[in-house]
């Protein structure tokens, strides 16, 4: 398209608007006085962050993406080197721009990117100074238009023949396209084109698409150099939990269990999990964890690569304080027993770790089961029935024989390296005659002659045997 025809085509006012000379004299970039109909981006008070991150793969973008919710839950994707983020009501949070600025720039240097980062009302405004590679600032709608003039046309990344038309018009910076007349605009350059700048200028809104954290935390890491020691490798895996805890915030949800995968070269890679006793977010804590499960394990080859995983996530719940101590007046156990009980299992393996709760039988040896930790799963169990409320008493042990033990008898009374004493009254158990494990005994708390308090009974039946079945505390 030519000058004249797009003169002619404007009319009068496209005459005033065009440079007097076709011969690439630019227009001249002086401060425009467009008042915008709407709030930038459609929505009063907004402001909005652009990164542009040059080179930048697809995977890292998203990364940093979930990284960036912990300023603000709107965030959006633009690909393949953009992000943005509305920032308005985070400012207070960092004390204004140059705080939030100073923020955004270290969490991306923790992820090894270096963006181009500026501040507009408009979002695509902010993108597109970004990509200028002009840290703007603008916090005020009137000064946009202004602030946007100088920057390159090439800067909205429109077709190549498109810029080139206009540049061989002269018109090779935004303001000079503002400057055009609208209706001529859109039947020479393009509605498309025309709709962009409306919305880089916050003529019109622009909608966007906000960002949402994947559903599970995946994250691989290839090492520089192949890995045996547990120490190394928990230092290799510290920038996958700083990930992890980026993860964890944006999606307000906490780990219940922990997978880490090491890549060997000639064999399968190696499974380490770590199951938790209770919801968690603290990486320092998970990675502690993980640690206590790496030392133990026997890898079959030096690991060439590192993969952490969380798929069993449940929502963020903020703890409170009780009104009594851990243990107290049954106030509950605390993050220290939950801490304790995952470095035994750490240690031990989970297979040697276990919980307990009670269950609503007469039988002493059918009247618990292993479950679980925390201890507090124990709490779940049935509490109806005799059994339950001769343990809350006090007659029951806490440790049962896997099978009563039979007792040596002198003068009808049970030894057990030497006479046992009987400090209570008997507890007669009779049941189980409609299901053919039927038990008749007279249970009694007895001290050996060391001062160990054991639960002895004696069948009712003949020959009247003495059985050792449970030790106490």
């Amino acid at each position: 398209m030519s000058l004249h025809v797009l003169r002619a085509t404007a009319g009068k006012a496209g005459k005033s608007a065009l440079p007097a000379d076709a011969g690439g004299v630019q227009p001249r970039a002086a401060p425009l006085r467009i008042t915008p109909r709407h709030a930038p981006g459609g929505r009063t008070g907004e402001l909005w962050a652009g990164l542009h991150l040059p080179g930048i793969n697809p995977e890292k973008l998203q990364q940093l993406a979930v990284c960036a919710q912990r300023f603000t839950p709107r965030v959006s994707l633009a690909p393949p080197d953009g992000l943005l983020l509305e920032v308005q009501g985070s400012l207070h949070l960092f004390a204004g721009v140059a705080g939030l600025r100073g923020a955004l720039r270290s969490e991306c240097r923790r992820l090894q990117v270096q963006p181009v980062l500026a501040f507009a009302p408009a979002a695509l405004a902010a993108l597109v100074a970004a990509r200028a590679g002009k840290p703007l600032a603008v916090t005020d709608p009137a000064q946009l238009t202004g602030q946007l003039a100088p920057l390159p046309l090439a800067s909205l990344r429109w077709p190549p023949d498109t810029l080139a038309r206009l540049a061989r018009m002269g018109v090779r910076t935004i303001g000079a396209a503002l400057r055009l007349p609208r209706a001529g605009f859109a039947r020479r350059v393009g509605s498309e084109q025309l709709a962009m700048l409306d919305a880089l200028t916050g003529r019109t809104p622009e909608a966007r698409v906000t960002f949402h954290a994947p559903e599970r935390f995946r994250r691989r890491r290839e090492l520089d150099c192949e890995l045996e020691n547990h120490t190394l490798l928990l230092a290799a895996l510290a920038p996958l939990f700083a990930d992890l805890g980026a993860f964890l915030r944006a999606r307000q949800c906490s780990v219940v269990e922990l997978e880490c995968r090491l890549t060997h070269r000639h064999v399968p890679a190696t499974r380490c999990v770590v199951r938790l006793a209770a919801p968690a977010t603290d990486v320092r804590r998970l990675a502690g964890l993980l640690g206590e499960h790496l030392s133990v394990l026997d890898l079959p080859e030096p690991a060439r690569a590192c993969e952490l995983r969380a798929d069993a996530l449940v929502p963020y719940l903020p703890g409170s304080n009780g009104l009594w101590q851990p243990g107290e007046h049954g106030g509950s156990a605390g993050e220290e027993t939950c801490g304790l009980i995952e470095r035994l299992r750490a240690r031990l393996g989970s297979e040697a770790v276990h919980g307990l709760t009670r269950l609503a039988a007469h039988r002493p040896e059918n009247a618990w089961a292993l479950t679980e930790p925390p201890p507090a799963a124990s709490r779940r169990g049935a509490h109806g029935g005799s059994s339950a409320d001769a343990a809350a008493a006090g007659r029951r042990p806490l440790w049962l024989l896997p099978a009563p033990r039979p007792l040596s008898v002198r003068d009808g009374l049970p030894r057990r390296r030497g006479p046992l004493r009987l400090v209570s009254e008997p507890e007669r158990i009779e049941t189980g005659w409609w299901d053919g494990g039927e038990i008749s005994r007279d249970y009694y708390t007895a001290i050996d002659l060391h001062g160990v308090r054991l639960w002895v009974f004696r069948e009712r039946a003949a020959p009247h045997r003495w059985f050792l079945h449970g030790v106490f505390g």
